[in-house]
């Protein structure tokens, strides 16, 4: 539509343009937390927005969950491949599946909407959220027991949820009676649907203002913009290959270890990041599809990066990302993925090893390794409930400073639910929730404190809960002699006792009233000899109650 060339592109028009196409993508993400139903989305905030480019490059995305960066751009593939030439204005497509829509996991759903100017389709607005549930076998969908992903839910390929303005009932009535809290699932869909729409009709406000031409130059220049800045971030770093290894605890009461294999390259002015030698795919939910793994590889590498690389696909152009098809990093069907973001966090975690031999400056130790999330359901006050959240918060320490508290994992601008939230809507009571003392691997610097989160179960009919959690037999590392942190605690204490429970629960447990799920999360990893660390800095720590007297 448009032949202008970059030179012609003013570059204050560019950053105007750019931070239009940013605030669009972060108003479509405020409205849909505003508009959303369940505390997953609207508390938690596992959910991301973006507008695309009509060729489905993104061209900026919201500021929730950075793990989802570049998996927009393979869903897309799909969504545009299957309907060529049968995409409309008033359309509306959804799909959820990794394998038949470059999907994430089930739960993950898209709503994305095509964006029309004089009947040329223009660009896109897109929406992904995870849904309270989706069906399957366990309540919220987050089965690490599967074997296959028939067994995790509702799986959509790419349909037409509005077809030129008419809703397909049909695909409505098939999801109320696959989930087991359709008004739920149903509001979270409908906000996800407000704020496609209103990242359209702000789009078009953009074209109104500056006109199609100058809109459509800027974004293509925007991507040729940052794959110059990150071409130019390479050339300054140490060249050579990297290699890490990671690992999972493993599934259920018999955990095996699942091990992530990578080697980092940095070339002249490319990255490339290989998985060989990373485990086959499990039977069990911790299985990543290949769009998933790229994402958290680029959310890694953009966090060294030191300039304002903008958030569009032109990033995604300087990296390349391959993994053996079958691995746990890129699993194919019919491989379960219902609880792969626990391996997209540990795919950081890895990343951040390998990072820190060519840049121990910009990279933290080890954290806690992404959220905890546990799951209660049952009933209550007569209706179905399915309550998760994305318990996280610690981090490991760096160069420069102890770790941090209280702030989610990189791969997920997420936060803990708000207690009254949970109380004034679920049968639970938190009992305690804190920092834990004496938790934070020792160092230079200290890795960030664990926390406590004290779950009691007080509906009136039995429940279900379920949990996944990491690092007890792995635990979070220090880096250049800092000690590693400490495993995390799962407790599910009954009239019977105390049990402790397996970090990833393949098999729900039933609770009953009075029951408590106690939860310590693990701490992060120390940076640098203890013996190096200030005085100043440990009698600071044990006014704080971080330490006692019997810790360093």
């Amino acid at each position: 539509m448009t032949n202008r060339h970059a030179q012609d592109i003013d570059p204050i028009r560019l950053e105007v343009m750019k931070n239009a196409f940013d605030a669009i993508a972060d108003e479509m993400a405020l409205m849909l937390m505003r508009a959303a139903y369940s505390p997953i989305v609207r508390d938690s905030m596992d959910y991301s927005t973006a507008i695309c480019d009509a060729n489905g490059q993104t061209l900026a995305q919201g500021v929730t969950t950075p793990m989802h960066l570049g998996s927009f751009y393979d869903a897309m593939q799909y969504l545009i491949t299957t309907f060529e030439n049968d995409i409309h204005p008033g359309d509306t497509f959804i799909a959820n599946d990794p394998y038949a829509a470059a999907g994430q996991h089930l739960p993950d759903i898209y709503i994305i909407e095509p964006i029309f100017h004089d009947d040329v389709l223009v660009g896109w607005t897109t929406t992904l959220a995870h849904h309270a549930d989706v069906g399957g076998i366990v309540p919220g969908s987050n089965a690490m027991g599967a074997v296959e992903i028939y067994q995790e839910g509702l799986r959509l390929p790419f349909l037409k949820l509005v077809e030129r303005g008419k809703p397909n009932e049909a695909i409505w009535s098939i999801i109320r009676l696959n989930v087991r809290i359709p008004e739920m699932v149903e509001g979270d869909l409908r906000a996800q649907m407000a704020a496609s729409h209103a990242g359209r009709r702000s789009f078009l406000d953009l074209v109104e203002r500056y006109g199609i031409d100058d809109v459509l130059a800027c974004a293509e220049e925007l991507h040729n913009y940052a794959e110059r800045l990150g071409r130019a971030e390479i050339r300054d770093l140490p060249k050579g290959t990297y290699r890490f290894t990671d690992h999972l605890d493993g599934l259920g009461e018999t955990p095996e270890t699942i091990t992530i294999q990578l080697a980092v390259t940095i070339h002249e002015e490319t990255i490339s990041v290989d998985f060989e030698g990373t485990s086959p795919q499990v039977a069990g939910g911790l299985n990543t599809p290949l769009p998933f793994t790229k994402a958290s590889v680029y959310t890694a590498l953009r966090s060294i990066m030191q300039s304002e690389i903008p958030n569009c696909h032109g990033f995604e152009r300087v990296v390349e990302v391959t993994a053996p098809k079958g691995t746990l990093v890129n699993s194919v069907h019919p491989a379960p993925c219902g609880a792969r973001g626990i391996t997209g966090y540990r795919t950081i975690d890895a990343m951040f090893g390998a990072l820190a031999q060519a840049v121990p400056d910009r990279v933290t130790a080890d954290g806690m390794g992404g959220s905890t999330i546990p799951t209660f359901s049952g009933v209550h006050e007569g209706k179905a409930f399915v309550f998760s959240e994305t318990a996280m918060g610690t981090w490991g320490a760096t160069s420069a400073h102890d770790g941090q508290v209280g702030v989610p994992h990189m791969g997920a601008n997420q936060a803990n639910v708000p207690i009254e939230m949970i109380e004034a809507n679920y049968p639970l009571r938190i009992r305690q929730y804190g920092i834990a003392p004496d938790t934070g691997g020792a160092g230079k610097f200290r890795g960030g404190n664990a926390f406590i989160r004290e779950y009691e179960y007080i509906g009136e009919t039995d429940g279900l809960f379920s949990l996944r959690s990491d690092k007890r037999k792995h635990l979070p590392h220090g880096l250049f002699g800092g000690e590693n942190g400490t495993a995390p605690v799962n407790l599910l204490i009954t009239e019977q006792g105390e049990q402790e429970l397996p970090v990833m629960v393949t098999n729900p447990h039933v609770i009953r009233k009075g029951d408590v799920f106690r939860h310590i999360s693990p701490s992060g990893g120390g940076f640098g000899p203890a013996e190096e660390r200030d005085p100043s800095l440990i009698e600071a720590d044990m006014e704080a109650g971080l330490i006692t007297s019997d810790a360093r």
